[in-house]
């Protein structure tokens, strides 16, 4: 009797492990449809350097609930993108820097660490928009950034003098209209993976097998550029 108690637990056991191993094999399908392919985090850091681990965020208290169904799965940017994306863009202590599907926090944070830059973070995930809060605290910069929890389509970007993303083919050319719409002529734009259609970048960077966009919002916009074909 004992044998066979000691088999049954051991089988729920192999079941629990199958069951991740489904839940990250569908993860990796959704990110492989976006033509990328995670890396995995070292377990017990956040990824940015110098900054431990945030605690898993409270599912109570300040945690909200989101307006609607995120567009894309959370997938981190590896720090030398970020480095590069950054570097691109030649980013300063004067610039205002809109991450948009800021995740973890880490390219506001590294902008603030690195220069002093005031940097806003818009996620639509309240997790993600607690767990960078509590990076930028770490790291010593929440008086230079702010996390806001929306939609980044309804985010008015007009101080924006820098915005970078790491989201979709579909989702930047939905988007592109509002950045001409909103951005100042000679505002930079940063993407990580994707580009924007027709509007082709001032510049395309690799960066240890990723690929980095860069445009300068231009003094006139060309007409086909306007909508998100």
């Amino acid at each position: 009797m004992q044998l066979q108690k000691m088999l049954r637990l051991l089988l729920t056991g192999m079941g629990v492990v199958s069951l991740g191993l489904v839940g990250c094999t569908a993860q990796q399908d959704l990110e492989a449809r976006a033509g990328q392919t995670s890396r995995a985090q070292a377990p017990g850091t956040t990824g940015i350097p110098g900054i431990p681990q945030a605690p898993l965020p409270q599912t109570t208290g300040t945690i909200q609930v989101p307006e609607r169904t995120p567009d894309v799965v959370y997938v981190p940017t590896p720090q030398q993108v970020v480095d590069q994306m950054l570097k691109v863009a030649n980013v300063k202590k004067d610039d205002v820097l809109y991450d948009l599907g800021s995740g973890d926090g880490r390219i506001v944070i590294t902008a603030a660490q690195r220069f002093g830059t005031r940097g806003v973070g818009i996620d639509i995930d309240p997790q993600r928009i607690q767990e960078a809060r509590q990076n930028a605290q770490k790291a010593g910069v929440s008086d230079l950034v702010e996390f806001r929890q929306q939609d980044l389509f309804k985010t008015d970007l007009r101080e924006a003098t820098v915005v970078t993303l790491y989201l979709l083919p579909e989702l930047n050319l939905k988007l592109r209209p509002k950045l001409f719409q909103e951005l100042k002529p000679g505002t930079r734009v940063v993407s990580h993976a994707f580009d924007m259609g027709d509007w082709k970048p001032d510049q395309t960077l690799k960066v240890d097998g990723r690929t980095v966009y860069y445009w300068v919002i231009p003094e006139k916009v060309p007409e086909n550029l306007r909508s998100e074909s």
